[in-house]
């Protein structure tokens, strides 16, 4: 079952942290420490949250649903810090499921579900898991395989360790979302509130009335902030869109530029992104805040969770397509029949159980639609993440995609020469140690960005 315990938090009283803010904004002089205002009338009640924004908590929460992260905690709100366990690095996860665990996590949360149907859950759960154990050290060998051909400077210990994570990250597609997955998350007293009244799932209020417990136990004064009578009573789950139709395979994610705004684009030198990001922070970066590119995308649910990794970047609502992504190592395994199958199976419990179950059900190659907005600050910064060899394969081509969509309606815009990970504007890789083996001398001869299946 879900654990939430508080890590560490803001060494004030919350109430005399508040008040003391509020007072620096009603007195001509800095205030003294200690006096505490009505918080709950003069700050909470009338909306003054900000005061409320100082203090701050760190919890790890651990047992939680990867689909109830991704469509839970990651998915409206940007005011978090997060830190979730990495489907790449922790191999065992997959090796050895705890079934009992996922069968205890539907039992709880979704007991209206009949024993008959949840059986039928459990089946297809386990199916997942059979077609990536079968097939998962045969994707190792052929990563590998992959790799020396994509990445010449590697060295053979970069094959030997790289091989069995990126084979786990594309074989994990078969393996449903209701999978267990920990996380550390940081968010402030205010954005905490409003989480706690606007849950829309079992296990995202199960979390946040945990979250909220542990703080009011250390500090009741704060407990107004949580009235279990504020508290949304209604579930929401992801659905289809309305083109839905039949399952089908996809082969590499889906975007549309829809519109780019502004064409003043202030080109940052590589020192100011990297390691250090300062597109924020400069004024000379400042009219880069006034453009925007919006796009709508078409990725799986793994990738989804990356893609919530930039909360600077504003996400609509998604809805699933019906459509699978199947990787390139996948594709090379012939796998496309099982993934359909799979697709079917997790299709026939659509209306036959809550609609928050159904998303958790949803395999990690399930994808899904849903359009994103970002200042040419924000996407710049995401962007040379994302053109990097070390970004996931599905999602360095969506970014790759968007270049050339850039390119096609606006030809040499400015915005490229952002739009690149440090080594394309250097020659020298900003992984350090991580260097993929890429031939970097590519960038001034050849396509920097090209396809790539690892």
């Amino acid at each position: 079952m879900i654990e939430v315990k508080l890590l560490t938090h803001t060494a004030a009283d919350p109430m005399e942290l508040a008040s003391h803010a509020a007072r620096v904004c009603y007195q001509s002089e800095m205030p003294e420490w200690g006096k505490v205002i009505d918080v709950k009338g003069r700050l909470f009640d009338v909306g003054h949250h900000t005061t409320l924004q100082h203090w701050f908590a760190t919890f790890s929460v651990s047992g939680i649903a990867v689909g109830d992260v991704t469509f839970g905690l990651h998915l409206c709100h940007p005011f978090y810090d997060s830190d979730q366990r990495s489907g790449r690095f922790c191999a065992e996860m997959f090796l050895e499921p705890d079934f009992g665990k996922m069968e205890e996590y539907g039992a709880f949360f979704w007991p209206q579900v009949e024993d008959g149907v949840r059986r039928e859950i459990m089946d297809y759960v386990r199916k997942g898991f059979s077609v990536y154990q079968q097939n998962i050290f045969r994707a190792g060998e052929i990563a590998q395989r992959f790799l020396k051909e994509e990445r010449p400077f590697a060295p053979e210990k970069y094959f030997e360790e790289n091989g069995p994570k990126i084979s786990q990250e594309q074989m994990r597609m078969f393996i449903p979302v209701i999978f267990p997955t920990a996380l550390v998350f940081t968010v402030d007293l205010s954005a905490l509130a409003a989480m706690y009244r606007s849950a829309w799932s079992p296990a995202t209020r199960f979390v946040t009335q945990g979250m909220a417990d542990l703080i009011c136990k250390k500090y009741p004064s704060v407990g107004f902030m949580f009235d279990p009578s504020t508290r949304r009573q209604t579930d929401w789950g992801v659905d289809f869109g309305n083109d839905f139709a039949a399952p089908g395979l996809r082969f590499e994610p889906g975007l549309e530029l829809l519109s780019l705004e502004g064409r003043d684009f202030h080109i940052p030198s590589p020192e100011i992104t990297h390691p250090v990001d300062q597109l924020y922070f400069l004024p000379e970066m400042m009219e880069n805040t006034a453009g925007s590119i919006r796009t709508e995308i078409e990725i799986s649910l793994a990738t989804m969770g990356q893609d919530q990794r930039h909360r600077t970047i504003s996400r609509g609502r998604p809805a699933f397509t019906g459509d699978f992504y199947l990787p390139p190592i996948v594709k090379e395994l012939g796998l496309g029949n099982p993934a359909l199958e799979l697709m079917k199976l997790w299709i026939n419990f659509y209306r036959r159980v809550p609609s928050s179950l159904f998303s958790l059900l949803a395999p990690y190659g399930a994808m899904v639609r849903y359009r994103k907005t970002g200042n040419f600050n924000a996407v710049s910064h995401e962007q040379g993440k994302r053109t990097c060899r070390c970004a996931q394969e599905e999602i360095y081509h969506l970014a790759v995609k968007l270049r050339r969509e850039i390119f096609e309606e606006h030809g040499e815009s400015p915005l490229l020469a952002s739009f690149e990970p440090p080594c394309f504007k250097t020659g020298v890789c900003g992984e350090g140690k991580r260097y993929c083996g890429r031939d970097i001398r590519t960038r001034e001869k050849g396509d920097y960005f090209s396809i790539r299946k690892v």
